[in-house]
């Protein structure tokens, strides 16, 4: 049966007597456990003894305020088998450990008492504190039986976001909470005064532990960087921050919001919705030369966007083009984010020759399946063979945009841990890494505002190495094997090296002309390798990649992504009118309107850009005077439809937009905004006439 108020009073009151009695005892310990030497202090003067007595009662109530101020961690968990008593010893397991992996190092008996060797992911801890949670009060217990939920205190060292709390070292972590709030908008935040940086550190370590959404970063800049779910979210950690966990003065950025850039397939209607004909795609075709214009000499690219360019040491050529990936390849790289960065290390540790690396069964069906569903995704005529053709993913060789290669005498891809392929020996071996560094650098940063490209597929079609370039290759290859024959002689005896010496002398003085050859053939290589001044070769073969790829993205219809929210706004009829308004001004587009059944409540279902979120709450509430209220969860990235780069080339465009064509453009204003941040150029018109001058007051 539920208790009684009077019941849950008289169970309060003796808590706290409880608590009274526990207080009480641990001070009468404290003063018994006194050092000798306190005591005597205490026998002095009068003038002595009050200033004594005065420093004590200021230290002690510093002493208080500490403690009062000081903020401990409580872990919030679920008993699901056994008893878990105060004091015990038990492990802690991180999210990621694998208990295969620990029981070759680990008997299945042992326990967290024994001295025990390191295990990635596992730690030893007794539990100090266990706690009823009733409301605001904490109640201690001893021990508590399974099917309980409780608080744990004394864990903030050894867990970070969740863990699992077990006596054997053979249970497998639970998986932690999925949420769906996925951080989105990040701040740079730096303390007022420099001195306060170690708080702020520590303030943000705390912050990071306290709450599971949040995510804490430095970034290369060196900057501090927050990543929250949304503004809201964004306010309540920067207030933690500041009164609870770092309690100094902070600077904190403009929200950072995150852009992607891609590229669509040519658009086959205007500005105005107008059919592009036959004289319009003259024009259109006219605007694009103009563009081409702009590209440097030594750089060819033909009218189907493929981009022909050579090394400055004229050594090597590329021939590169990009194409749009599909939606559904896309979202499947996406999602296999984690499984690519596997087969990742796998392939370097096959690269290495590291046979110590044991392939799991369960991740080589998972890379088969994904193999798979990406051949069902990539059909069609233009994507034959594509997905045997894979040479690398990025950026970061884990993102959505992909590397294909279509030239004659290579032969390597990302399913080598799946082929187990015999290691590449051709002209391309030695210079392969610098191609997709080079692809790895021009997708980590676009050429729209240095953002990450998302969804784009650049295929290699030609890579010529002239004679020079090949005999950098050779001579790369050749020293190699000098050094594997160096390593090899070192470990013969000395008899042996004198041997060999002889027998050298005694070559070279009957065959003279063949002493001489070596010289003659290292000649023309040394004379390659002093000729090239623009550096090493494959520095050159990186940098050139990536223009390729930024050229290559340059002759496509280029587009901006944003991140979008999903928007659910709950309204009654009397306000629906302006919710719709809100929505439109901010970007909004209405997915689903359904009414609530025996209810005048309207459940509004949009999709709204991250960027135009920015006081979205508070604007809502003040226009429907508090009848609508929204919640907003990440959702997915869209392609914003406008060009950042549109001008008017058909007649249509002409009359309806006029020359200058200075509507707000979208796509260009999020681009325009992201270089300003990023300190880029801005092409922008400051002052247009600057010769006239208008007088604002009328002549008399």
């Amino acid at each position: 049966r539920p208790l009684t108020r009077e019941e849950i009073a008289q169970r309060r009151e003796l808590a706290r007597r409880r608590h009274a009695e526990k207080s009480a005892a641990n001070q009468g310990k404290e003063l018994s456990e006194k050092s000798p030497s306190e005591n005597i202090s205490e026998v002095n003067t009068g003038e002595t003894k009050g200033l004594n007595s005065q420093t004590e009662t200021v230290t002690s109530k510093a002493v208080k305020q500490e403690a009062d101020n000081k903020e401990s961690f409580i872990a919030f968990a679920r008993v699901f088998s056994g008893v878990v008593q105060r004091g015990q010893k038990i492990f802690v397991l991180g999210p990621k450990y694998d208990p295969a992996e620990a029981l070759h190092k680990l008997s299945p008996d042992c326990s967290a008492t024994d001295d025990l060797p390191l295990v990635p992911h596992m730690a030893t801890c007794t539990l100090e504190n266990l706690y009823l949670l009733m409301g605001r009060e904490l109640e201690d217990l001893e021990e508590v039986p399974a099917g309980n939920v409780l608080g744990i205190g004394g864990l903030q060292d050894f867990v970070l976001k969740s863990a699992t709390l077990s006596t054997s070292p053979a249970c497998p972590p639970f998986t932690p909470l999925n949420f769906e709030a996925t951080p989105i908008v990040r701040v740079a935040v730096e303390p007022k005064h420099p001195s306060d940086m170690p708080q702020l550190v520590r303030g943000m370590k705390l912050l990071n532990q306290a709450d599971p959404c949040v995510q804490v970063l430095i970034q290369e800049t060196g900057e501090h960087v927050l990543v929250t779910a949304g503004e809201v979210h964004l306010q309540r950690c920067l207030d933690d921050l500041k009164e609870r966990f770092a309690k100094i003065e902070i600077s904190v950025s403009e929200p950072i919001i995150p852009f992607r850039e891609t590229i669509t397939r040519p658009p086959k209607v205007d500005m105005v919705n107008e059919e592009i004909g036959k004289q319009q795609k003259v024009a259109v075709i006219h605007q694009t030369k103009e563009d081409q214009s702009k590209i440097p000499e030594g750089v060819e690219v033909d009218s189907d966007g493929l981009v022909t360019i050579s090394t400055p040491n004229k050594h090597a050529t590329l021939s590169v083009r990009a194409m749009p990936l599909p939606e559904e390849v896309t979202r499947l790289l996406e999602e296999n984010n984690d499984l690519i960065r596997t087969m990742e290390q796998l392939n370097t540790s096959l690269n290495e020759d590291k046979k110590t690396h044991e392939i799991n069964q369960k991740t080589i069906d998972k890379i088969k399946e994904f193999k798979q569903k990406l051949e069902q995704s990539l059909q069609g005529r233009k994507w034959r063979n594509a997905v045997d053709q894979i040479w690398s993913f990025g950026p970061r060789k884990c993102g959505p945009n992909i590397l294909l290669y279509k030239f004659e005498g290579y032969k390597k891809s990302v399913w080598q841990c799946l082929e187990n392929a015999v290691k590449e020996t051709s002209k391309y071996r030695d210079f392969d890494n610098s191609i997709v560094s080079g692809f790895q650098l021009a997708t980590l940063s676009g050429p729209m505002c240095e953002e990450p490209l998302m969804g784009v597929c650049f295929i290699v079609e030609k890579w010529e190495m002239s004679k020079g370039g090949e005999v950098l290759s050779a001579s790369r290859q050749d020293s190699g094997e000098c050094d594997a024959l160096d390593n090899e002689q070192n470990k013969d005896t000395e008899d042996s090296h004198v041997a060999e010496a002889c027998g050298e002398d005694k070559h070279q003085e009957s065959n003279p002309s063949v002493a001489r050859s070596p010289e003659k053939t290292n000649k023309p290589k040394a004379e390659v390798l002093l000729a090239d001044c623009y550096g090493p070769f494959s520095g050159q073969l990186i940098a050139t990649m990536k223009e390729a790829c930024r050229y290559a993205l340059q002759a496509k219809p280029q587009r901006l992504m944003a991140a979008m929210y999903t928007c659910e706004i709950m309204a009654t009829a009397e306000v629906l009118g302006r919710v719709y308004a809100v929505l439109s001004k901010r970007e909004g587009r209405v997915l689903q309107e359904e009414m609530k059944e025996g209810t005048d409540v309207f459940i509004i279902k949009a999709v709204l850009p991250v960027a135009e979120s920015f006081g979205f709450a508070d604007e809502i509430r003040k226009r429907t005077s508090g009848l609508a209220s929204p919640q907003l969860v990440f959702s997915h990235w869209e392609i914003i439809s406008s060009d950042p780069f549109w001008v008017p080339t058909t007649e249509e465009e002409y009359l309806h937009f006029g020359e200058k064509a200075d509507s707000e453009n979208q796509a260009r204003k999020y681009m325009n905004a992201v270089r300003k941040r990023k300190g880029l150029y801005v092409e922008e018109k400051i002052v247009e006439h600057a010769e006239k001058q208008r007088t604002l007051s009328r002549n008399k």
